[in-house]
């Protein structure tokens, strides 16, 4: 018996369902969006740093270290001087307590900034107003010449003059911190800084109103 050859048409026909069957299989095992990695975008430098543990540092950190240290300097130097001259109780009290309070902050900065690898002078600054140093338009070498020529009453008086225009400097500092720093422990003591200064403020102008 002669065997019939399959037709044309047939012979298309099971290619077809072959082709079909097979795109389907490939369907089937296809990734999903489950099964690729997520694809995230870089971070910036910022940011990276923020996530860091204690929010890394930035160079806006290490000016506020280097300059907060300059500025509790000058404070203590006027304080020692309260010390030394001021008549009114209240007044060397006050004195006591910014050396108490400043001194140890200023072992903390000088420790976080050695720890950091950064130095602990400040040297060319860009990114903090110099004009927060200041006191009555005057620097730290102008104004303890002006309140080594006075005395009693007078010395009182202008010392706190002086500190609060000091403190108000402290203020702008440690807001600017706030503001562009990233480290966690330098954000804190900026924070502490302000609620601290705030007080001694308000505190220096009452003292003043019974002067």
């Amino acid at each position: 018996m002669t065997r019939r050859r399959p037709s044309t048409r047939t012979v298309l026909t099971v290619a077809t369902l072959a082709l079909g069957l097979t795109i389907a299989g490939c369907a089937d095992t296809a990734p999903t969006a489950s099964d690729t990695p997520a694809v995230t975008a870089s971070t910036s430098g910022a940011a990276a740093e923020s996530q860091t543990p204690g929010g890394g540092h930035s160079s806006a950190d290490t000016e506020f270290a280097q300059m907060m240290i300059e500025h509790h300097v000058g404070a203590i130097e006027m304080a020692d001087l309260a010390l030394e001259r001021a008549t009114t109780p209240a007044v060397r009290d006050l004195a006591t307590r910014i050396r108490a309070a400043q001194d140890p902050e200023i072992d903390l900065m000088t420790g976080w900034l050695e720890g950091e690898g950064e130095p602990t002078t400040a040297g060319n600054m860009t990114g903090m107003d110099h004009g927060s140093m200041e006191m009555d338009g005057l620097d730290q070498t102008e104004a303890m010449a002006e309140l080594e020529q006075v005395s009693g009453t007078e010395f009182d008086r202008r010392f706190l003059q002086l500190m609060i225009a000091h403190h108000t400097g402290a203020l702008e500092m440690a807001q600017t911190q706030l503001d562009d720093g990233v480290n966690t422990e330098m954000r804190d003591l900026a924070q502490t800084i302000i609620d601290a200064q705030e007080a001694e403020i308000a505190e220096m102008e009452d003292l003043l109103a019974t002067l």
